[in-house]
């Protein structure tokens, strides 16, 4: 089983850096404060989308037919993926577009596009 790195701290919650490396081979080590990549706080299960969207190239007809899930599902899974890397701000007005075009083709209940637009029934967005 491999062992994954930690990124939080388990006593207060905060991010952890990077303080020293070692070489396995000559035991070289090196010391000094380095930050963990975003990519390295991701779950198991968004690690394999990332490495299965980038084998598909990006396209998520593909990825939806590798995992055997809906274009939509797909499409989540992505944005999901995004902001656990922290790029929600920037997906967010293409999100709420797509939303919208699956309301319009039929893909989706009214009730479903009100709650992923993050409103609730009877209240305006």
């Amino acid at each position: 089983m491999e062992r994954k790195l930690p990124t939080r701290c388990p006593a207060c919650g905060g991010t952890l850096v990077v303080e020293s490396l070692r070489c396995p081979s000559c035991r070289t080590g090196v010391a000094g404060e380095y930050p963990m990549s975003r990519f390295m706080a991701l779950s198991p299960e968004q690690m394999g989308f990332c490495e299965l969207f980038l084998r598909c190239r990006g396209n998520l007809k593909d990825v939806g037919a590798a995992l055997d899930i809906s274009y939509p599902t797909a499409r989540n899974r992505l944005d999901d993926l995004l902001r656990a890397l922290g790029f929600e701000a920037e997906s967010r007005r293409g999100d709420r577009l797509e939303i919208l075009e699956q309301l319009n083709r039929g893909e989706i209940t009214p009730a479903e596009a009100l709650k992923r637009l993050g409103g609730k029934e009877g209240e305006p967005t």
